[in-house]
C-alpha cells in the first residue's frame, strides 16, 4: 500500500513539473503558453495545500493531539506562497518576465524547503499515526488534488 509520505511527495513533483513548463514559457516569451501553464500550476499548488489544511493536517493533529507543531509551520509557510504566487502571478498577465523571475525564485526556494520539512518530517509523522486510515485517506486526499487541476482546465 502506498505511504502519505509517498503519495504527497509524487504531487509535489507533479507541481515542480509544471513550475518548469512555466519557466520555459516565460523564457521564450510565449505569454499564452505561460498564463496557460500558471494556471495549472497555480490551482495544482492551491489544491495542494488544501488537501492538506482541510484534510491531512486536522487528521494528524487530531490523532497526535499536536496542534502547535509542524502543521502550523506548514499553515504559515503556505500562507506566504499564496501571496508568492499571487505576485507571480499578476507578473505574468503584465508580461514582465523580470518580476516573474523574481518572484518565481523566491516561491521555488520556498518550495523546495517546504518540500524537504513535509517529505523528511511531517508526512513521516503522519504515516506512523495515520497508517490505520491510509486506505481511505488517499482517495479523499487525491480526489481534492485531482478537482483542482480538472478545474483548472
Amino acid at each position: 500500500m502506498q505511504t502519505i509520505t509517498d503519495f504527497m511527495a509524487s504531487d509535489h513533483r507533479s507541481c515542480d513539473e509544471l513550475l518548469v513548463t512555466v519557466e520555459h514559457a516565460v523564457a521564450d516569451r510565449r505569454w499564452g503558453p505561460a498564463r496557460a501553464a500558471f494556471t495549472l500550476f497555480r490551482a495544482g499548488m492551491l489544491h495542494h495545500f488544501s488537501a492538506e489544511e482541510a484534510i491531512l493536517f486536522p487528521l494528524f493533529e487530531q490523532s497526535t493531539g499536536i496542534f502547535r507543531g509542524p502543521t502550523q509551520v506548514m499553515r504559515a509557510e503556505h500562507a506566504q506562497m499564496r501571496q508568492l504566487l499571487a505576485a507571480a502571478e499578476a507578473a505574468v498577465a503584465a508580461q514582465d518576465a523580470d518580476d516573474y523571475s523574481g518572484n518565481a525564485e523566491t516561491l521555488l526556494i520556498m518550495m523546495q524547503q517546504h518540500n524537504v520539512k513535509e517529505e523528511n518530517v511531517l508526512y513521516p509523522m503522519c504515516d506512523q499515526h495515520l497508517a490505520a486510515q491510509v486506505a481511505t485517506l488517499l482517495p479523499e486526499l487525491q480526489q481534492e488534488l485531482t478537482s483542482g487541476r480538472e478545474l483548472a482546465r
